[in-house]
This record gives C-alpha cells, structure tokens and sequence, in this order.
C-alpha cells in the first residue's frame, strides 16, 4: 500500500486480526464480522464498516488494517446475505436494523470503550444514513465518502432509466463479495455484452445470461417513480435533517453519486450539523485510487477530531473543492459559493451569446434515433468510463446539436449548479433531452464538465419550457478558450434510450425516431461573475 499511495502516514502500532467473528442480528441472522485492533496498551475508540463487498481487498487494507495501525479498533462487517452473513440481502429493508444489532454486540465486548465512529464509500455510506436514522449515543462522528442516501436517484434521473448505474450496481452487489476472481471474470462478461444487454428490447432481464436472476434489479429498472410504495424507506434523507453528529463528506467532480453528496450537505448545513466537504477531480472510483492519500487523511483527521480530541489536522475551512482547468484546490466558507448568475443564449448559428436573440431567430433540430442511439461518453459514471474525456468525434454526430461561445478575453470561474433552461418542442411528443457543458481549448478540443438528463413530454406545436439540471461545477475556462453547450437526445448506455413511444423504457419493445426543435430564448445558466467574462 505504501509504494502504491505515496504520502500515507507512518504506521503508529502493530495491527492485530480477529477474523469469522459472528455478530447476531435482530431477527437472529448471523453477520460475519472482522475485527482489527492497535497492539497496545490503552483505550482506543471504534470505528464499524458494514459491506455488502465482502471483507477482502481492498477493504481489509485500506479500512482494516490503515485505521487500526493510526489507532482505531475497526469492525469490518459483511452485509447480511453477502460475504458469509446469513440471510438474504436486500439493498435497503435490513440496514438499520442490522446496524443497530452491530452496536448493541459492540456494548458487550471489552475493549469497546464507547467511542464510535463510521467510515466508508458508496453503500458502505448508505449503512451509516441507515444507523443514523437512530444514531446511538455512543455515535460521535460519521465519514461517508462518495456515498448514497437515495437508491431510487441511483437508478432514475429525470424521467429516465441509469442504465448503466443499474448493471454495475447489479454486478457489484452479485460478485464483488464472492471474491476477486469470480468478481472479475463477471465484469470482463459484463463488458463483452454490453451492447447485446443494453439494447436489448425488452430490456427486462436482458442481463440474466451474464450477471444471473437478480430479482431487485429488475424490480428497481421498472418502478420509475420515486412515490412508489416499491420505494417506502429506500430514501434516507431525513437522517441528515435533523443529524447532531458530525459528518464529513467527499466525493468528486465525476463521481456517479455527486448530486447525492451535494443534497447531503445541504440538509446537514441546514440542520446546523457540523459538516465538511471535500470535492476532488475523481471519479466514484479513483477517490479511492487515484485520491486515496488525500482522501485517507481528510478522513482520519475527521475521525481523530470527533473521537480523539485531536483538531490539529483539521482544515480552517468547511469545504475544499478542486477547480478544474487550472487543476487548484480552493477553500470555501460554504456550498454552494453563490456568485452571480449568467445566462448564454442559443442561436441558430450554434453561437452561445450573453445577448438573447431576436424572438424571430429560427429554431434548430435534432433528429434522435433510439435504433442508433446517441452514444454517452465520460461523465459522472460508477464505471471505468466515466471522467473528463475529448468529445469531439461525439460533437461530429448528426444527431448532437453544439452551441459555442466566444473566445474569453479573461478567465471566467463557473462555482456551483450549472443548468439549461431550453424551449423544446418534439414531433412525437416524448423525449429525452441531454445537456453537457464542455470547455473547449484553443486547438478545439472539447473536454465535458458537467452535464444531466431530462425526461420531456410535450404536446401541441408550441414549445415547452424544460430546464436540465447540469450538476455542480468548480471550473476555470482559461482566457483564450470557449464555453460550449452541447444538446443531444440521449446519452446510451448511460441512460437507457428514450423508445419515443411512452413506453417505460425498461418493457419499450417499439422504437420511432423523435424530431427535437430547440427554440429561441433557450440559455445555459452559470454560477459565475458576469464581470469575469
């Protein structure tokens, strides 16, 4: 780990392993757990880890034994129904419980001292949302790293399907716990097959010949909306509305689960919850690659302020954001940083101008073919695909519409929620509008920032106001270089492809290519400082 991650801290104790122990859950199901403990004298707090991954790599050396050697017991828990835990899993009905059963056994062991504190990513956050619906008393401090609270935005963003999200969160929860090979042997399957899966129509169990009958994937593909008693208890945002504990958050730019983290401390800051957030140039996995060094030591920082009494490696600000194209870190008082906001306007010419066009200016159109789907690329992803990435040979396509600003005279800082606000009309009447903002050089590449999707379903021959949240954003487009707002009628497999028909895309069985007409007074909205431009 040490010549992997360059900056790691020295090592403070010898690690002792207590492997296979079994902790009893509520209804009596056995939860296999390992303990990790400082060989030393004294007291030391506790940190639990509950993983439906299993409790190998990476999980062992990165959680296990680098908190246990800077002086924490860490409990590293399987999920019940995975990693030799009884019972069945179930993404979301048996978390709080279960980790309120881990607490009480943590009572009952010696070296306990009262003193507890939760670590981890992705579902491993989700478990400590879970646990803090309830928090016990003994819960002094939280770190949720690129972490989920909501299963249903997981899975649907806008009216459409994650598809992408839904297979790797489908082949994770599978294979990752049974090991590393199986594990991999699964992804290499995924991969090959993609295309076959994706498009498949229907797409209800197109994924059973690679990833096998996964029951809760399918049901999840095919409940879209969020009020759904399907959904009663999935969404645990009411665990940071009215939070005491102390909670500090990361997550990066291309990080699949971004929005989430924003929504998260947004509730905790409203609640007047002590929270830090720290927002790197990742992805969901290269926070814990890549990031790591970083990562590691904003956590353990967090974790001996809260449990140690130890502030001293603690940042002076609540949030630290790194700003993308001139690759800086900046520290803020808060998030978002609420500059001014500046409208670019559309024009028929694929200009983006600060000045809105005559009313009379023509409209534009896109011709979107769920047959030929528009293809996604980079973005906030759970995959391997997602980042910033060269979209040109994308913007090249027919069926992808790009309206470009002029050359800036100065650096323009774009800090916080990026949206288009678009007159839309459609032939069909049912659609989804894509929405990027990409950074283009003085060479021409267009590199993407931040982007979002939204479902439309228009009717008559006028247009339809829609806005397409974008995300977040710190970024700097460098004088010399263009803002671009790129428009297309889907981004597959990221999204699954609109069938033009109204069909839920997951049962659509027929495709019909949809006309979509972008209209004057459409605009992209930048949190930036007009006077900056």
């Amino acid at each position: 780990m040490r010549a992997t991650w360059r900056g790691l801290p020295a090592r403070r104790h010898e690690v002792g392993w207590e492997p296979g122990l079994v902790v009893p859950a509520a209804d009596g199901s056995p939860l296999v757990t390992d303990h990790y403990f400082p060989r030393a004298e004294g007291d030391f707090p506790t940190l639990l880890v509950r993983s439906p991954y299993g409790r190998g790599l990476p999980w062992s050396p990165m959680y296990g034994v680098l908190f246990a050697e800077q002086g924490f017991h860490v409990v590293l828990q399987s999920c019940r129904g995975t990693g030799g835990s009884g019972g069945r899993f179930h993404l979301w009905r048996n978390e709080p419980a279960d980790g309120q059963a881990t607490v009480s056994w943590l009572r009952e062991q010696s070296w306990f001292n009262g003193t507890l504190g939760t670590v981890g990513p992705s579902y491993l956050g989700y478990v400590q949302w879970a646990l803090a619906l309830d928090p016990p008393p003994e819960l002094k401090a939280m770190v949720v790293q690129v972490g989920l609270h909501d299963p249903h935005a997981l899975f649907h963003e806008g009216g459409a399907l994650r598809l992408e999200n839904a297979l790797a969160v489908g082949l994770g929860m599978t294979y990752q716990h049974r090991g590393l090979t199986p594990f991999v042997r699964a992804t290499l399957r995924l991969h090959r097959r993609l295309r076959e899966i994706t498009t498949a129509r229907p797409l209800r169990g197109a994924y059973v010949p690679v990833l096998g009958e996964v029951p809760w994937l399918d049901d999840m593909m095919t409940h879209p909306d969020a009020d759904d008693p399907y959904w009663h208890g999935a969404v645990l945002a009411e665990a940071a509305e009215r939070l005491t504990v102390p909670v500090a958050l990361t997550t990066g730019w291309y990080d699949g689960l971004v929005d989430q983290t924003f929504q998260q401390y947004g509730r905790l800051r409203r609640a007047g919850c002590e929270s830090a957030l720290l927002v790197g140039p990742w992805t969901h996995t290269s926070a814990l690659q890549q990031g790591w060094p970083v990562v590691f030591a904003e956590s353990l920082a967090w974790l001996r302020a809260h449990l140690c009494d130890d502030r001293g490696g603690l940042r002076p600000s609540p949030v630290r954001v790194h700003v993308g194209g001139d690759g800086t870190w900046r520290d803020l008082d808060g998030w978002p940083a609420n500059p001014g906001t500046t409208a670019w306007f559309t024009s028929a010419d694929g200009t983006l101008t600060e000045r809105a066009p005559a009313d009379s200016a023509p409209p534009v159109s896109l011709r979107y073919d769920p047959a030929d789907p528009t293809p996604s690329l980079g973005g906030p992803l759970l995959s391997r695909d997602a980042g910033p990435l060269d979209n040109r040979a994308l913007e090249a396509r027919d069926d992808v519409l790009t309206f470009t600003g002029s050359s800036l005279t100065a650096p323009l800082d774009v800090l916080g929620p990026v949206s288009a606000r678009l007159r839309i009309s459609t032939d069909t009447g049912y659609a989804d509008v894509f929405a990027r903002l990409c950074d283009v050089d003085a060479r021409g590449r267009s590199t993407n920032v931040c982007d979002g999707l939204t479902s439309v379903h228009t009717s008559g021959d006028g247009p339809s106001e829609v806005t397409v949240p974008m995300s977040s954003t710190a970024y700097r487009f460098e004088a010399g270089h263009r803002v671009r707002l790129q428009i297309s009628g889907g981004a597959h497999p990221r999204y699954a492809r609109n069938p033009g028909t109204g069909e839920p895309p997951a049962d659509a069985t027929t495709l019909r290519p949809v006309r979509i007409t972008v209209h004057t007074g459409s605009a992209l909205s930048l949190p930036s400082d007009p006077g900056a431009v």
